[in-house]
């Protein structure tokens, strides 16, 4: 659901696509492309939250601030399961994994991961390239070309992926038994093997 408040209505593109068990609020803009999944949280009450094109919010991420910031997902942020952004700036082409917590005023580099389950404390900044693990989070190395091109293709199947909902996601009853002539599970992942380059 988009919800006003105080006179802010979330800005969506209308490439985008936001579950209606997600809750959108106030002062938000989203751009082109974005996946927003259900039981994402995005609050801009006290402060502004903009998430650009390309980016994907899976589900049950909270994306929030302290009073006056404005939070952005640069483009092609890619925010995983669970994760929560608390008043960060996030880089370019940015993965922030599964569950991790990024805290106020963190600057993340372009073309960086944070490692699920990662903590990484207020006002860090973290360099381009960079992959931060632990608890508190610290940079371990720089990314190599070839796990920046895998995040990206990564990044790429979500952003096929509001279109496709837009196209096929229904509210339905479910099926008793197995029928015969359910579709290939193959399917579900082909854009996957042409994003790859190993498509038809």
């Amino acid at each position: 659901m988009v919800y006003e408040f105080k006179g802010f209505i979330p800005v969506v593109h209308e490439s985008s696509f936001v579950h209606p068990q997600a809750a959108v609020t106030g002062n938000v803009i989203i751009g082109k492309d974005v996946y927003i999944g259900p039981g994402a949280a995005i609050r801009g009450d006290w402060g502004g939250i903009v998430i650009e094109d390309g980016c994907n919010v899976q589900e049950n991420c909270t994306i929030h601030m302290f009073p006056g910031v404005t939070v952005v997902l640069q483009a092609g942020a890619h925010i995983g399961h669970g994760a929560i952004i608390h008043g960060a700036n996030v880089g370019k082409n940015v993965m922030v994994g599964m569950n991790a917590v990024i805290m106020d005023r963190v600057e993340i580099g372009d073309n960086s991961i944070i490692g699920a389950l990662t903590f990484v404390k207020a006002d860090t900044v973290i360099p381009p390239r960079s992959l931060v693990v632990g608890n508190p989070g610290k940079v371990i190395k720089e990314l190599s070309d070839k796990m920046i091109d895998w995040k990206t293709k990564g990044t790429k199947l979500y952003q096929t992926l509001p279109a496709d909902l837009k196209n096929t996601l229904r509210p339905c009853q479910p099926l008793r038994e197995v029928p015969e002539n359910r579709p290939s599970q193959e399917s579900l992942f082909q854009t996957w093997n042409e994003i790859r380059g190993e498509g038809n």
